[in-house]
């Protein structure tokens, strides 16, 4: 699918508005989700009032930051279907880490050509 102006446009705070049906496979509900889970996260981490310091950034200061988000994202998957069945809660928490790795191994801070052709 070629990236015209028929298939989508920006909004006012430059995010990208895709047309309906864009998506072969829904992912712009799967993206919904994923953002609704993501953000439900930042509510239930283990934090105090007075440090925003999650346990997730003890491990980065070790440096173990982008070895532990791989081997969670692996963890997470590798449970799909058989710890309570097919769990939708697995496949975000899979999500999360691999978006956490991507963090970690300093891949959104690429600002060349993003992606292969």
């Amino acid at each position: 699918m070629s990236n015209s102006d028929d298939e989508f446009k920006k909004n006012k705070d430059n995010v990208t508005i895709f047309k309906p049906h864009f998506w072969k496979y829904e992912e712009d509900l799967t993206l919904k989700a994923i953002s609704d889970y993501l953000s439900g996260t930042y509510k239930s981490h283990y934090t105090s009032q007075e440090s925003k310091t999650q346990t997730l950034d003890l491990i980065e200061s070790i440096g173990d930051a982008e070895a532990f988000c791989r081997s969670n994202g692996i963890k997470y998957l590798s449970r799909f279907g058989k710890k309570n069945g097919k769990s939708k809660l697995d496949i975000l928490k899979a999500i999360h880490y691999c978006i956490l790795l991507y963090h970690f191994s300093g891949l959104h801070k690429n600002t060349g050509e993003p992606y292969p052709q």
